[in-house]
């Protein structure tokens, strides 16, 4: 794929969603935030193997850590259309910032043993079911011109790799020089910058919503309307094998860090930065673009990509032919996933979206505690290249049998898109797809 050609007018286009107030307040609250995230993810993730030098271990606790968002998704959507979202986020992110204060106090003071890493992680898991989709449906209202959604979420997802590219390389070194404590102590503070960015928020009232059904028949028409139509079901359908396959991937880098590549904290954390770094190049491709017009064929391109890279992976010796397929592996699954979110916004409408962005964060999210547990189940019996070599197939076939599906879907939303201004009536389904 071209990228786009870099000059002052088109940066000014590609950051345009940083115009609206809302939208630049709570991207650089969460962008501070989202650093001491991967700080911890990476410092858990070795925390873990230092401990028990266990790659079923592994996959045990990134299983427990996001299996709620699994099992509380359908719940969290409803609430998310129930309440108010800004409300919501701050409770959550209060939460979070106790759970990593609490880490860090463990690990410090040299009391932490492996089942308070689980029962932390599963903590962690039930907030993060809740957050996760409010956050996303909620980014609908940072914007005042819808045209500029498109531009938001890929811009969000930037940010968040960005942090993937800058925590993991930080983590690396701290790892090193002082160990996994300082790391979660540093994501509990980040915390702050997101929390005082919410409070800066300006929404305008709400005006009296109409009476509301009951969670559950809230809950079984999110899920009919979310599975019942064909394109909303293949886009999450796909992004889920993506999720699986991918954490099973990522959740095997200190194994592959140690034990393949013979390397230590700092190679575990040029993998994750090279991954930060590719998802970054996705984002910001996808955010350069002038709306949601083209994306399909981006969703089972970014899928072949991820498997692609996955098989390269699998069979490579070398740290930095592994770093660029690391980087290879995190343009794809980015590219897909911004893809993704941005059509499902597009073509959902506002008293849905947190039902559909619940099951959309189930997909990403609620998927990867299989995927960890499958990574580290199957690198246990057969190996880690083995694993590797299994579920990067797996992703090539997914994305072949959505790119056979894709020109039903381009015809489903297409009704969809000439309602809402986003398609002319009379432009070709053939150049204009979803």
């Amino acid at each position: 794929m071209q990228m786009p050609r870099i000059s002052p007018a088109s940066v000014k286009h590609t950051l345009r969603a940083l115009r609206h107030r809302n939208y630049r307040l709570f991207y650089f609250g969460q962008g501070i935030s989202l650093v001491g995230t991967w700080l911890q993810q990476v410092a858990l993730a070795w925390l873990t193997y230092r401990l028990t030098n266990s790659a079923m271990m592994l996959g045990v606790v990134g299983f427990l850590g996001q299996i709620p968002v699994m099992l509380l998704g359908p719940v969290a959507g409803v609430v998310a259309d129930h309440v108010n979202r800004r409300r919501l986020i701050m409770t959550t992110q209060a939460l979070a910032m106790i759970q990593a204060l609490i880490l860090a106090w463990l690990t410090m003071s040299g009391l932490v043993e492996v089942w308070m890493i689980i029962a932390l992680s599963l903590g962690l898991g039930c907030v993060y079911a809740f957050d996760i989709p409010t956050r996303q449906a909620f980014m609908f209202q940072l914007v005042d011109n819808r045209a500029d959604l498109g531009n938001a979420i890929a811009l969000n997802s930037s940010l968040v790799n960005l942090a993937r590219m800058v925590g993991p390389a930080i983590a690396g070194v701290m790892i090193g020089l002082a160990g996994e404590g300082p790391c979660f102590l540093l994501n509990g503070v980040s915390y702050i910058a997101v929390l005082a960015s919410l409070a800066m928020i300006q929404l305008p009232p709400v005006g009296e919503r109409p009476p509301r059904p009951s969670m559950f028949r809230s809950m079984v028409e999110g899920f009919g309307h979310t599975f019942g139509f064909m394109p909303i079901r293949s886009l999450i359908l796909l992004l889920s094998v993506s999720s699986v396959t991918g954490m099973a991937f990522t959740v095997l880098m200190p194994v592959f860090a140690k034990d393949v590549l013979h390397g230590d904290s700092q190679t575990l954390g040029l993998l994750m930065a090279a991954s930060g770094l590719g998802a970054l190049m996705g984002a910001l491709h996808l955010a350069a673009r002038p709306n949601v017009l083209g994306l399909g064929k981006f969703i089972p391109a970014g899928a072949a990509l991820l498997g692609a890279s996955i098989l390269g992976f699998a069979v490579s010796g070398n740290v930095w032919l592994s770093a660029a397929l690391r980087l290879t592996a995190s343009v794809g699954i980015v590219i897909q996933m911004a893809s993704t979110s941005t059509i499902l916004h597009t073509i959902t409408d506002d008293e849905r979206r947190g039902r559909v962005m619940a099951f959309y964060t189930m997909g990403f999210i609620g998927m990867a505690p299989v995927g960890s547990l499958l990574g580290g189940t199957l690198a246990t019996h057969v190996g880690p290249r083995i694993t590797l070599l299994i579920v990067g197939t797996c992703t090539l076939i997914g994305a072949a049998l959505f790119a056979v599906a894709l020109p039903r879907i381009r015809q489903a939303v297409r009704p969809i898109y000439i309602e809402r201004g986003v398609l002319e009536p009379d432009s070709d389904t053939a150049e204009h797809d979803a």
